[in-house]
C-alpha cells in the first residue's frame, strides 16, 4: 500500500483555504487536515475536507460501462473501450481508482479523527449550538463516514459480502507508517469495525442536513450493510424507518428531484454548485457525472462519447416518468435500429439523468442514499427464500403505480428466482446511472439467474456482449500496483 501512502503524503501538502460558517459549508474541493486541528472551528472545517473525498462519479462509471447500461456514443474516440468490452483485470484503471480513492480518503478521515479526540471542547460555551454539541457531530459524522468507506471498499473487493469468513478489504481505524505493510481483514472483521464506528456515530451526531452524515444516514448504511451481507432480517427496521420517512415520491416530485429543484426521497447526496473546486474540474472526472457520458451537454450538440445502452433503453415505457429523467429529449431514435447499417449516428440515445443545473451543464448533486432503496432492501426480503412473495410484489406494484401515475398490475412471483428478477429489472430502471447495477448484479444475479446482456448492437465493436451470474469479475481486482508492493495482499480469484 506504499503506493497511496505516498499519495497521501503528497495530498497532505495542500494549504487549508477559507469557507463559509461550518453549519452551512457546500461541499467543496479537497482540505487537508492534519496538522491544523486545534479547536472545534479546525474540526468542522476538516469534515467538510473529509466530505469532499465521498464524490462517487468513478462508481457511476464502473457500474454503468461494466454492464449493460451504457452503449458507444456518437463522438466516442475510444473512451471506455476496455470497459465496454467488459476487460476487468489487475491494471484496470477504474478498479485502481475505487481502491486507492478509499483509502486515501480513510487516511484523511483517520488524521481527522484522531486528532480531534485530543480537543476538548468548552464546556461554559453557551452559543447555540454550543461548542460541545458541534465537536460532537462534526466527530461522530467523521466516524459515520468512514463506515461509509469501508462498506464502499467491501463492496467491490470482497468475493461473497455474505461469507463473514470471506476475505474483505484491508481494516483501517488508525493511520499506518508509510512502510507498513498490512493483510486484507476477513469480512466479519471489516463489517465489525463498521458496525462500531456507527455506534460511535450514534451517540455523538445531531445533524439533520440531507449533505451531511445524519441518524437517518447512519440507518441507511445499517440498512445497506445488512442487506448486502443477506441479513434481511436486521436490514429490516433501518429500512422500513427510513422509507416511512422517504416515502415514493409523486411523479413532479421525482422529476424535480434529478433537476436539483426538489430533495425528493433523498437521504443522503453531495451537493455540487456553482463556485465550488469540481466546476473547474468538469470533464476531467471532478465530480460532475454528466461529464462521463458527453464532453460538453447531456443534449445532441454536446458530444456525447457514451450512450444509454439499447437493452435499458426497451426496458423504458414513455408512460414512466423515468422515461423523461433517463432519456434527453434531443434522442435520436431508430425503431429499425437492429438492421440499420449506420446504428451509432442514426440511433443516439442520449443519457439525461445529469443534464445540469444552475446553468451548469452536465452538473447534479449525486445521489448517494434514497429512501426507493430502502423500498427495495424491504422486496428483496419479501423475496429471500419466497418468504413473502406477495409482499415483495405489493412493493414494486407501489413504486410502478407512483411512477406510471396510475394503477400497474400486481406482480405475481411463482418462487424466489422470479422475484429477484423482477427486482433487479426495477432497479435497472429507477437507479439507472447511480452507481448500482454491478452491484446490484454481483449480489442478487445468481439468486436472480441475471447477468449483464448486452444488446448485439452495443457490442458489435467492442464484444462483450454477455457476462452470466456469477462472473468471476463481479468481484473487483485487488491493483496490481499495491500487490506488486504489499506482499501481504491475496489477489481476488482468477486475476
Amino acid at each position: 500500500m506504499r503506493n497511496i501512502y505516498k499519495l497521501i503524503i503528497a495530498i497532505s501538502m495542500v494549504s487549508l483555504f477559507s469557507c463559509e460558517d461550518a453549519y452551512e459549508i457546500k461541499q467543496v474541493g479537497l482540505l487537508e487536515a492534519n496538522n491544523a486541528i486545534t479547536n472545534v472551528d479546525d474540526v468542522e472545517l476538516n469534515l467538510v475536507g473529509v466530505l469532499s473525498y465521498l464524490d462517487n462519479t468513478v462508481e457511476i462509471q464502473f457500474n454503468a460501462t461494466y454492464t449493460d447500461e451504457i452503449g458507444i456514443g456518437k463522438d466516442n474516440g475510444g473512451q471506455n473501450l476496455d470497459e465496454l468490452a467488459l476487460v476487468l483485470t489487475s491494471s484496470s484503471g477504474k478498479a485502481f481508482s475505487i481502491w486507492a480513492n478509499g483509502y486515501i480518503a480513510l487516511a484523511q478521515v483517520n488524521r481527522m479523527i484522531d486528532a480531534a479526540l485530543l480537543i476538548t471542547p468548552n464546556p461554559d460555551d453557551t452559543e447555540i449550538p454550543s461548542e460541545t454539541v458541534r465537536y460532537e457531530n462534526a466527530l461522530g459524522q467523521a466516524y459515520a463516514v468512514r463506515a461509509y468507506l469501508h462498506l464502499k471498499l467491501q463492496t467491490y473487493f470482497s468475493s461473497d459480502l455474505t461469507n463473514d469468513a470471506a476475505l474483505g478489504v484491508i481494516a483501517l481505524d488508525f493511520v499506518p507508517a508509510t512502510d507498513e505493510f498490512l493483510p486484507r481483514s476477513s469480512n466479519l472483521e471489516v463489517f465489525t469495525l463498521i458496525t462500531n464506528d456507527l455506534v460511535q456515530a450514534e451517540n455523538l451526531i445531531n445533524n439533520t442536513s440531507a449533505t451531511y452524515l445524519s441518524s437517518d444516514v447512519l440507518k441507511a448504511i445499517y440498512a445497506r450493510m445488512y442487506a448486502y451481507r443477506g441479513l434481511y432480517d436486521q436490514a429490516e427496521p433501518y429500512a422500513s424507518d427510513l422509507l416511512a420517512t422517504y416515502p415514493t415520491t409523486s411523479q413532479a416530485a421525482y422529476t424535480n428531484m434529478f433537476t436539483d429543484a426538489g430533495n425528493g426521497d433523498i437521504i443522503f447526496e453531495l451537493e455540487r454548485t456553482v463556485g465550488d473546486s469540481y466546476e473547474t474540474q468538469a470533464t476531467a472526472g471532478g465530480g460532475y457525472a454528466g461529464s462521463l457520458f458527453a464532453f460538453a451537454g447531456a443534449d445532441l450538440g454536446g458530444s456525447p462519447f457514451l450512450e444509454m445502452g439499447r437493452s435499458l433503453f426497451n426496458k423504458l415505457s414513455t408512460s414512466d416518468v423515468r422515461y423523461g429523467t433517463l432519456v434527453n429529449p434531443t434522442s435520436i431514435i431508430d425503431p429499425a435500429y437492429a438492421t440499420s447499417p449506420n446504428y451509432r449516428e442514426s440511433d443516439v440515445l442520449l443519457i439525461n439523468k445529469y443534464a445540469g443545473s444552475e446553468g451548469i451543464p452536465l452538473m447534479n448533486d449525486l445521489k448517494i442514499f434514497r429512501g426507493v432503496e430502502m423500498l427495495f432492501i424491504l422486496a428483496e426480503r419479501g423475496a429471500n427464500n419466497g418468504s413473502n412473495l406477495l409482499g415483495a410484489a405489493t412493493l414494486i406494484k407501489q413504486l410502478r403505480d407512483a411512477r406510471f401515475g396510475v394503477a400497474q398490475a400486481l406482480p405475481v412471483y411463482a418462487n424466489e428466482q422470479e422475484a429477484f428478477a423482477d427486482i433487479l429489472a426495477e432497479r435497472r430502471i429507477e437507479l439507472a446511472y447511480e452507481g448500482h447495477r454491478w452491484v446490484d448484479l454481483k449480489r442478487l444475479g445468481q439468486v436472480a439467474n441475471v447477468g449483464i446482456d448486452k444488446d448485439p448492437r452495443d457490442c458489435e465493436v467492442t464484444g462483450g456482449c454477455t457476462m452470466s451470474a456469477g462472473d468471476y469479475r463481479f468481484t473487483a481486482p485487488i491493483p496490481l500496483t499495491e500487490m506488486d508492493i504489499n506482499g501481504e495482499l491475496t489477489q481476488n480469484p482468477n486475476y
